[in-house]
């Protein structure tokens, strides 16, 4: 059976004209370039999207790093602003609080002449009843602006808040190193001290 299709196959060539044998030939040869130009073109497909994909992907990266420069830009801008919100506020605080602390300290030598006058004015006299009343007016009113007297008397002495403008011996060895006579009353404003109570240490 075979052999008779071979030989069917080849009184058919026998039977074609030359120029029919050429194109035959050329159509075999299409037939089998075919394959090879399909896989050539998949080939060059797939190269092109492995390069779209690269090209893809440098691009996210360089994204990535823009977006966390914008990032650490905005983080400093905001920590810049928020230290600046926080110091103007503890500013305006300040400010509050202390507004009147030069007034304040202008105030402090009138009432240092007032109990001045007032320890050498007599018991009883009524000049001294009327300047009693205003000491004590103009002494709340400035507490309420925070004021407050320094208790230094008997204290340990301490530069903090005590400025010794004299020593003199101690009287006994438990009053060494603490104050025994205040010359000037010294002043809080606010916890703050506005001024320095000048004392007489002992020794």
């Amino acid at each position: 059976m075979e052999e008779k299709e071979k030989d069917s196959k080849f009184e058919e060539e026998q039977d074609m004209t030359p120029n029919e044998q050429q194109s035959s030939e050329a159509q075999e040869e299409k037939t089998n370039e075919q394959p090879d130009r399909e896989d050539h073109s998949r080939k060059a497909r797939k190269k092109r999207s492995e390069r779209q994909v690269e090209e893809l992907n440098t691009k996210v990266e360089e994204m990535g790093h823009k977006l966390a420069e914008m990032n650490d830009k905005y983080m400093r801008i905001y920590s810049e602003y928020e230290n600046y919100r926080k110091r103007t506020s503890l500013e305006k605080a300040g400010l509050i609080l202390n507004g009147g602390k030069d007034v304040i300290k202008l105030m402090l030598p009138v009432i240092d002449d007032m109990e001045r006058a007032l320890a050498n004015m007599a018991d009883g006299d009524a000049a001294k009843e009327g300047m009693l009343l205003i000491h004590k007016n103009m002494l709340n009113a400035l507490q309420q602006k925070g004021l407050k007297p320094m208790d230094a008397m008997g204290a340990k002495f301490d530069e903090n808040f005590h400025e010794a403008i004299t020593q003199i011996p101690a009287p006994t060895p438990e009053a060494k190193g603490t104050v025994i006579d205040v010359v000037k009353k010294g002043y809080f404003l606010n916890e703050e001290v506005l001024r320095f109570a000048q004392v007489v240490v002992a020794n």
